[in-house]
């Protein structure tokens, strides 16, 4: 089994209206609830709105983007599935709950821990 990360970016939601919200909640924790009763859930939630703090290698603390940048992750789930074509259905499933597209990435093979 391969473990994918599906992701989407801080703002990927904004187009939402507040009214809409507990309904977009209720939805995408349906499909979380699948996911786990799948057994392919690892890991979801999202991410506050901050910037990230970047460790270089000698110990330094810079500051990373701003989150009204696109780079920044607002959201994520790990699944661990057998098939790309399978996370890209849960992708599917979750971006319908979302109601904004997801990003699809492989995890590559740790190392045996």
């Amino acid at each position: 089994m391969t473990q994918y990360l599906i992701s989407f970016g801080a703002h990927a939601m904004d187009h939402i209206p507040d009214e809409e919200g507990p309904a977009v909640g209720k939805a995408v924790l349906a499909v979380i609830q699948e996911a786990k009763d799948a057994g392919v859930y690892v890991f979801a939630g999202g991410l506050e709105s901050e910037r990230a703090s970047i460790v270089a290698t000698d110990g330094m603390v810079t500051d990373g983007p701003y989150p009204e940048t696109k780079e920044v992750i607002g959201g994520l789930t790990v699944v661990e599935v057998p098939s790309r074509e399978e996370a890209l259905e849960w992708a599917a499933k979750i971006a319908a709950a979302c109601r904004c597209a997801q990003e699809v990435r492989v995890f590559q093979p740790g190392p045996d821990v």
